[in-house]
Order: structure tokens, then sequence, then C-alpha cells
């Protein structure tokens, strides 16, 4: 092969990406939920597939992948073509997996290009109704008294309800039991119809739950009260000190996904997120905007990497 022609292939190589990203998205697009509806991750993606939609003018739509702990869904994405047609919306189990589990297939901060972290949001500590508390004091002293036999709903194992609910029991000195449910809508379920005594679900996914009445909040679990329940509690200030559990969720490609892309879906989530009067609807919910660029969100994801590590290690969560 001649000098020259290698020279004009790496030219059309490299003025390849910008058209193609010029001319992104050509074709349905793809936002992989690897937990079942329902959840607080579903929740969100869809809420930024419908406006991703109107603003690309082609089809994003959300596509649950569920299964060991969000392992199945995010393999996927970490194994399909990095050409921006298919993306990943994940949370804490992303970087917590890979010290709970014996093998994960992916590696979250090298297998990823990162394009935003879009929200953040606490979970809230709810009973079903039937059980006779009012108050994480009151819920601290039932517990102390039945150990071992009231039980909670997860979401799956290293999971947010089930992290949130084992911080819990070690700072609180209870042992309230993780029943595991494959996904957050599932566990949500479970804590509704009464078959376990309650939840450590997501704002955003029981909100809804707590003001028709069907859950029980108890407290949330931020350092400061979330502004979509301005009335209950923190579990730090109602019985619990130094208790926090704060969540995530953020957007993801395939390694080597062309940078206009990356930046390209920035922008677009970032117009989303930061649209006159999108921070009160999202607040409604339970969810405050953090719409860092995808610089940011890679030092924060290897930053959570490293402190759920430890987490882990301390608190001593076993694998299953």
């Amino acid at each position: 092969m001649s000098y020259f022609r290698v020279i004009f292939m790496l030219l059309a190589i490299c003025t390849a990406l910008p058209v193609a990203a010029q001319d992104y998205p050509t074709r349905p697009v793809r936002i992989v939920a690897p937990f079942p509806p329902g959840g607080s991750v579903d929740v969100v993606g869809r809420l930024l597939a419908a406006k991703l939609t109107e603003n690309l003018g082609k089809q994003v739509m959300v596509d649950n992948r569920s299964g060991a702990s969000g392992v199945i869904g995010t393999e996927v994405v970490a194994k399909a073509a990095p050409d921006g047609y298919t993306l990943l919306i994940n949370t804490l189990p992303l970087v917590t997996n890979q010290y709970l589990m014996p093998q994960v297939p992916y590696d979250p901060v090298r297998d990823f290009e990162t394009i935003s972290m879009v929200t953040s949001s606490p979970a809230i500590v709810t009973v079903h109704p039937s059980v006779p508390v009012h108050s994480i004091k009151e819920l601290i002293a039932f517990a102390r008294a039945r150990p071992g036999q009231l039980n909670y709903s997860s979401a799956g194992f290293g999971t947010n309800p089930h992290i949130a609910g084992e911080l819990f029991n070690l700072l609180a000195r209870v042992n309230i039991v993780a029943v595991q449910f494959k996904g957050g809508g599932p566990a949500a379920v479970a804590a509704i119809s009464g078959e376990v005594a309650g939840t450590f679900g997501n704002i955003s996914q029981a909100i809804g739950y707590v003001k028709a009445g069907r859950l029980r909040a108890l407290a949330v679990t931020s350092l400061t009260r979330s502004p979509a329940l301005p009335d209950l509690p923190t579990v730090a200030e109602a019985g619990v000190p130094g208790y926090e559990f704060l969540t995530w969720h953020g957007i993801l490609a395939p390694k080597g996904t062309p940078k206009p892309i990356v930046n390209l879906l920035y922008q677009q989530l970032k117009k989303i997120l930061t649209a006159p009067g999108a921070a009160k609807e999202w607040q409604a919910r339970g969810l405050d905007i953090i719409a860092n660029s995808p610089e940011e969100f890679a030092v924060r994801l290897a930053s959570e990497q490293k402190k759920w590590g430890e987490v882990v290690k301390k608190r001593g969560i076993k694998p299953e």
C-alpha cells in the first residue's frame, strides 16, 4: 500500500466522525435500563427518552434488560457497537457489583464513555400501612423487639435499596432482613401488597405510593430534607445520627463511541435538564439535577467506585 494511500485513508477516517455526528441520529436510539420497569432507573430513563425523542427528531426508547442486579443489561451495552445507538442508564450497582459478585464481565470505568450524571436522589424509608410504626424511632424499637422477623424488599443484591437497608441495619443496630426481588418495581409491589414490612425505595419511585397512602413514609435518606416531601425528616435527624444514602443516575455509551456524538448527547441532556421550569418539575419527583459534563462524570464515577468499594468492605456486605 502506497504512502499516499495510507494518508488518504487516515484522513478519510478522521473526517468521517464529525460527519457521522452531524447526521446522527438517522435511526432509533435505545437506552438500555438494566432493571425492570417501575424502578428509579426506568423512571428517569423514560423521562429523558421522551424529551430526547422531541429534540433529536428520532425515536429514543428505553429497553429494559434486567437480571443479575443490572449486570445483564450493562454487559449488553459494554459489548454493543460504539455508534451512539445503544446507550446505558445506570445507578449505584454499576460500581458496586464488582465488589459483590465473583465476576463482572465489564469494568465500570474503562469499558464505557461517560456522557452525563443526570440526577441524584435519596431513598425513602417506607412501611406498609399495616405495620404499627410512624417514625424511625418506633421502627427501631419494633425491629429490636423482633430480631430477624421483620423484612424489607430490595431490588436485588447490591442494589440501592439493599445497600440503604444494610446501612440502616448497621447504624441503627437492628436486623431487618432483606428479601431480594428482580428490580425496584417488583420490590415496591412487595411492600405495597404487604408481602414485606417495608422498603428503602428511591424517592422518585416511592413518592406516588406515599401520597396515595399505599406506603407510609418515615424518613428520607439524604442529609437534608427533600423539597418533594419537605415535612418528612431525614433518617439522621429522626434517630440514626450519621446515616446518609444518596444515589445517582448516569447516561453512558460503549467505549469508543465518537466524541462528537458523546458531546451532542451531553448537550441535549443538559438542554433538557436546564430548561426553564425543569428543576421544579424534577424536584417534584424527588430528583435533583446534576447534568455534569462527560469529563466531570468520569471523575465522579471513579470516585464512586473507590467510595463504595470501601463502604462494602467496612460494612461487611458479603457476596452471595
